[in-house]
């Protein structure tokens, strides 16, 4: 804050906008974002687009969270809780306004509104290319020579699958919202080979947590990323305090995140070597009781990608004799011998009881608006096993 002015997002420069992906709901989602930036208005941002909230004393954004904890949250936050993390990157990794950005999801999701945002901010460029197939939005990346990119895996999994010949103005790739297999790391270093690839662990409550780069040992999700604090209680669960925090939910009915002075609760379960990487064991919600052992779905999810899997999810469904039971949910056709290989993977890596009791496959994962799987939808699916 300087001279006691709240700090506002810049308006974009003249020319910021750029691409061929702004048509229909981005283009009207990026002229209701400048518009918002022009009159020093806050930022509502929402799967239906975006629009101008009811002006407030302080400069405020809102978005909304992902999903994947069952609810769509809308967030509400501060600008300068950005501005500050905008301020990092360019610091941190040299970004400025001779970049160019390319946002590939709806500018609804946290993730690319933010992207969006730091780059209007920063006065470097912007190609809204969400809602094109990856056989485009790859096309254009090359044609505009995208500099910047912020995806999800999933996003990036997709480029892969579409992806012919190299991206070799790419420079920065920052991957967030899911955890980034090493198949899909090498690929995009194969596809981008003169970017540096860094995943970010956080949420839209929290913004960055920490960062992970070439330097990061295998599993973890990186150091805390500058001005973050990061605790574990005695139980493993992760508290944050940084200036880059949500505000509280717009939601009156929604109960606050749990605090402890000036750190929340993450939600997540992990633990710090002592050079002070984060490795995550899992959600909290995602802990379940097999055979009276504990489980984390996201390690039998990390089991299958390894041996081949491609887009895939575990859910636990309530079994009488053993408390749950895993079942595998993947993209693709039948495929018995990779059924077969997918148990034997976890249960080598885990124990018996995280083999999948059932492996089913789907023409297509149910996805959320953020581009992570539907696990409400997909444990609807299945019942109590007997």
């Amino acid at each position: 804050m300087k001279d006691g002015v709240a700090p506002h997002f810049n308006p974009a420069r003249p020319g910021a906008v750029i691409g061929c992906g702004l048509r229909g709901q981005n283009a009207g989602a990026v002229a209701a974002l400048l518009d918002c930036l022009a009159r020093g208005l806050p930022v509502h941002a929402s799967l239906d687009g975006i629009r101008a909230a009811a002006p407030e004393p302080a400069p405020l954004l809102y978005c909304q969270s992902s999903g994947s904890g069952g609810r769509v949250k809308t967030i509400r936050r501060s600008h300068a809780s950005w501005i500050a993390s905008f301020e990092v990157n360019r610091a941190a990794f040299g970004l400025s306004d001779r970049d160019r950005y390319g946002v590939l999801g709806q500018m609804g999701h946290s993730l690319s509104l933010y992207a969006a945002l730091e780059a209007l901010h920063l006065g470097a460029g912007l190609a809204v290319l969400a809602g094109d197939g990856p056989r485009s939005q790859i096309r254009q990346l090359a044609d505009l020579r995208i500099t910047v990119l912020y995806a999800t895996p999933t996003q990036l999994r997709r480029l892969l699958l579409a992806a012919e010949g190299a991206l070799p103005a790419m420079s920065h790739i920052i991957c967030g919202g899911g955890k980034l297999d090493q198949a899909c790391q090498d690929g995009m270093a194969a596809l981008c080979p003169n970017a540096t690839i860094r995943e970010f662990y956080g949420a839209s409550e929290t913004s960055f947590i920490t960062i992970a780069d070439a330097g990061t040992p295998g599993g973890s999700v990186g150091r805390a990323y500058p001005q973050v604090r990061i605790r574990i209680d005695e139980d493993g669960r992760i508290f944050v305090a940084s200036p880059y925090l949500f505000d509280g939910y717009a939601e009156p009915d929604l109960l606050p995140v749990p605090r402890d002075g000036d750190y929340i609760r993450t939600g997540d379960i992990g633990w710090l070597d002592a050079a002070g990487h984060l490795f995550l064991r899992g959600r909290e919600s995602r802990m379940v009781t097999v055979a009276d052992r504990n489980l984390f779905l996201e390690d039998v999810e990390a089991a299958m990608m390894a041996v081949g899997a491609g887009a895939c999810a575990a859910v636990a469904v309530p079994d009488l004799q053993r408390g749950h039971a895993v079942i595998a949910v993947v993209e693709g056709a039948e495929d018995d011998a990779l059924a077969a290989r997918l148990r034997r993977a976890c249960r080598d890596a885990l124990g018996d009881h995280a083999a999948p009791r059932r492996v089913v496959f789907v023409p297509s994962l149910p996805m959320l608006a953020s581009d992570k799987p539907d696990l409400a939808a997909l444990a609807g699916m299945f019942g109590t096993v007997p």
